[in-house]
């Protein structure tokens, strides 16, 4: 938290004063006088400057005694990007309690993940972010409720357990601790779109600019028939982005768009920037790590204003910043997956890496009940590929051995590769393995880690794109010249690979992209 007369409190109140929008989420505001608090751009008359308290997080606001505001809802507003930045143990311990770990193995298993005992990393998170592992787990959860009663149609007694709470009663009293409200009330603000399809359907808020045709795109390029789906229109313009995943309790399957605004507009309950999503779950429980991941996969926390105000200023990437604002990085929904489809994927020309992935899947991956997707069938675990991978894999001995020598090692657990580790961890672990080189090692973390700031300067196709761009040509010389724009050099990738994307999008046709996408080649350099 931050109090008056510090310099970073002058800094947040200048924001709040100027009620400026892009800040939502990255911290609240905690008003003295009335026990409430707000996001920055809440529409209040704006408070005296020694008559609030600033909070990293909404939990440590809540542990203050502070409830959320009724006009603004706090919780209905992007996450921090901070989290993809930070690599010490509170920013790492974060994006797992995101990813429900809290929920699914405890605080002693969060504590494990990071390698601290459960005392020390309480201790960590309460100085940082002013709330420990359970009051962040806890106002995660009231957030996705809170997602859940104004965004869907599922039942209120349905919403409790699919935000994690373990009874009605808790998930009653929290609702009614933290917004002042009751469930009932929370989800008559609720403004819906006719649906009939027996899905769920949630809305996940973005900050704009949101460069959400380029992700649709970019998903699409990269989609598996059997475990993704792609929907076009009659011009072949990609409209709705699927696939399957495999969570702690069974299959799921979820289908992204882009938000359409509601006829409320984007005040409370209404729908405005960001992705709507239609979600089949096997257990509702899940719910909260779907829609964590969907998050990461589109990008959702980050701030395109800071992004695009660094790399607008250089004169050589204006008119790209100009004609794609607000670009984003495609995530993961599953970081073992995007490890063999990058090692499938190196060296070999894109109908020969779509044409493995793709048997791959066929032979080795589980097929998913009819209820989440008729005939669908999940990528295949690291268990699967360690044991079965050399009977389908082909290609060139040494890196089939490589695959399943990485399939082994996740298996085991002496490879470790997920959204809460260090930028440095997760690249030494895959350098550490023979095969890969540090092409793989960025293009895996840029995917799983979603870090902001690495670009792939060996990439054959981001030196094409920034040759098109104006951009140095060598990589050695690319490199040098990306160090301007830290720390957001991955954005910098993706604008260098946009016209790639764009080319191959413009000579796919509808009929092909319909039934599977082409995947995207991605060479080890």
């Amino acid at each position: 938290m931050s109090t008056a007369p510090d310099a970073l409190h002058a800094e947040r109140y200048r924001v709040v004063a100027s009620r400026d929008a892009r800040f939502d989420g990255q911290f609240v505001t905690a008003v003295h006088s009335t026990g409430i608090y707000c996001r920055p751009s809440c529409p209040a008359r704006t408070p005296r400057e020694t008559g609030v308290t600033f909070y990293r997080t909404s939990a440590a606001a809540h542990l203050a005694g502070f409830r959320a505001c009724k006009r603004c809802l706090p919780e209905a507003t992007p996450g921090s990007p901070e989290w993809d930045l930070r690599e010490d143990v509170a920013g790492r311990a974060m994006r797992l309690v995101l990813d429900g770990v809290v929920e699914r193995d405890g605080v002693p298993g969060l504590a494990a993940r990071v390698g601290y005992s459960e005392r020390q990393l309480n201790r960590i998170m309460t100085a940082e972010l002013g709330a420990g592992p359970k009051a962040l787990s806890r106002a995660h959860r009231a957030q996705t409720a809170r997602t859940l009663l104004t965004s869907s149609d599922l039942p209120i007694a349905d919403v409790a357990f699919a935000a994690g709470f373990a009874s009605v009663r808790q998930f009653n009293d929290t609702v009614r601790e933290v917004f002042a409200v009751t469930p009932t009330e929370l989800r008559a603000r609720r403004v819906l779109r006719p649906v009939a399809d027996g899905a769920l359907h949630v809305h996940l808020p973005a900050r704009a600019p949101f460069d959400a045709q380029g992700l649709l795109d970019w998903h699409a390029l990269h989609a598996l028939p059997g475990t993704e789906q792609v929907e076009t229109d009659d011009t072949g313009r990609v409209t709705s982005y699927g696939r399957l995943l495999d969570l702690p309790g069974g299959a799921a399957h979820f289908t992204a768009s882009a938000a359409v605004p509601s006829v409320a507009g984007t005040g409370a309950g209404g729908r405005g920037t960001g992705i709507d999503l239609r979600v089949r779950v096997t257990d509702l429980s899940d719910l909260p790590t779907l829609v964590a991941r969907v998050r990461s996969s589109f990008d959702l926390d980050a701030d395109p204003v800071a992004v695009d105000a660094v790399l607008g200023t250089v004169p050589a990437l204006a008119d790209a910043v100009a004609r794609v604002p607000g670009i984003r990085l495609p995530g993961a929904v599953d970081p073992h997956e995007i490890v063999f489809r990058t090692l499938i994927g190196q060296q070999v020309s894109v109908a020969a890496a779509r044409t493995a992935q793709t048997r791959l899947v066929a032979a080795l991956g589980s097929p998913v009940p009819d209820a989440v997707l008729p005939g669908g069938r999940l990528f295949p675990s690291a268990e699967t590929i360690a044991v079965r991978g050399h009977q389908v894999l082909r290609g060139p001995a040494a890196r089939v051995d490589t695959i399943v020598r990485v399939a082994a090692a996740l298996a085991d657990g002496s490879l470790v590769v997920d959204g809460g580790q260090s930028l440095d961890e997760l690249r030494d672990g895959l350098l550490a393995v023979k095969g890969i080189g540090p092409w793989t090692a960025d293009y895996v973390a840029l995917r799983v880690r979603h870090h902001p700031d690495l670009f792939l300067h060996s990439d054959l196709a981001v030196r094409n794109g920034a040759q098109e761009l104006g951009l140095p040509g060598s990589a050695r010389e690319l490199s040098l010249w990306s160090e301007q724009v830290a720390p957001w050099r991955s954005y910098l990738t993706m604008h260098c690979w946009r016209p790639v994307i764009d080319r191959a999008i413009a000579t796919a046709g509808a009929a092909h992209m319909n039934t599977a996408a082409p995947a995207a080649r991605k060479d080890e350099r």
